[in-house]
C-alpha cells in the first residue's frame, strides 16, 4: 500500500481517542510537549539528565493540571546527542528524528494494546539511550499486517510473555519502567507503528537520520492516526 492508503486504513481502525496508557485518564488531561531542538526553554534544562527531564515534565504537568504529556512524531531532538548509540559523531547520519509518539507519565503506569493482536516479540534493549524492555505486537486486520512497538517498559513486563499469545484492544500488556531500566529517560512510553519490521525482533529503530527520513516516515506513520489524541486541521 502507498503511504496515503496505509494511513487512511489506520485512521479508520479507531473512531475516537484511544489510550495506550492509563485507561482511566481522559483526553482532557493530556497536554502537548515540545522536546525539539528548536524549543528554547530546553536551554535551561539539562536534557542529558533523566532526573532533570522528569522534573521539567512534571512541572509542566502540574502547571497545566494535566496527567500525561505527549508528542514527538518526526521531531528533531538534541537529547540523542548524549549517546553514541545514535551515531552522534557524523551530522549527516546522526539519528535524531523521532519516529514514534512519547507519552510521559510515571513509572508503573499500565500500558495498553492499541488494537487486537498477538505478541510478535519482546526484548530488553540495554544500550544507553535505548528502549530498555520492549514489546512488539503483530496486527492482522482486514487482510493487512502491521506492527506496534511499546518501549521503555518495566523488566517485569517481559517476564510472563509468550510469542504468539493473543491480546485484546485495551488490555494491559505492560507497565512503564523507571530511568534505571528504560535507557535512562524520564518515565514514558514510546509508541510506534511499523509497516515492515525488516525481519527484526524485539527492537526496531525509533529514531532516524535526515538521510533516511523518507523511508522511515513512510514505514512508521503518525501514531496519532490510531490514538487520536489531537485532531489535525
Amino acid at each position: 500500500m502507498q503511504k496515503n492508503l496505509f494511513s487512511s486504513f489506520l485512521e479508520q481502525l479507531t473512531d475516537d481517542f484511544t489510550p495506550v496508557v492509563a485507561p482511566r485518564i481522559f483526553q482532557e488531561s493530556y497536554i502537548p510537549l515540545d522536546l525539539s531542538s528548536e524549543n528554547n526553554t530546553l536551554k535551561d534544562v539539562d536534557i542529558s539528565s533523566s532526573k532533570a527531564m522528569e522534573q521539567y515534565i512534571n512541572e509542566l504537568l502540574d502547571e497545566s493540571k494535566a496527567q500525561v504529556a505527549y508528542g514527538g512524531y518526526l521531531e528533531k531532538r538534541a537529547i540523542y546527542e548524549r549517546s553514541l548509540h545514535f551515531n552522534r559523531q557524523d551530522p549527516n547520519t546522526a539519528r535524531n528524528i523521532h519516529l514514534g509518539v512519547d507519552l510521559w507519565i510515571g513509572s508503573g503506569t499500565d500500558v495498553l494494546a492499541v488494537l487486537d493482536g498477538t505478541i510478535h516479540s519482546f526484548q530488553d534493549n540495554t544500550n544507553f539511550g535505548d528502549y530498555g524492555p520492549t514489546i512488539i505486537l503483530k496486527h492482522l486486520l482486514e487482510n493487512h499486517t502491521f506492527y506496534t512497538l511499546y518501549g521503555h517498559l518495566s523488566r517485569e513486563s517481559l517476564a510472563s510473555l509468550k510469542v504468539g499469545e493473543s491480546v485484546k484492544k485495551g488490555q494491559a500488556i505492560a507497565r512503564l519502567g523507571s530511568a534505571l531500566l528504560n535507557g535512562d529517560y524520564a518515565p514514558h512510553l514510546h509508541f510506534q507503528i511499523i509497516k515492515d519490521l525488516q525481519g527484526k525482533k524485539g527492537d526496531y529503530p525509533g529514531v532516524c537520520s535526515k538521510t533516511d527520513l523518507q523511508y522511515f516516515s513512510e514505514n512508521c506513520p503518525d501514531p496519532n492516526l490510531l490514538l487520536k489524541i489531537y485532531l489535525k486541521l
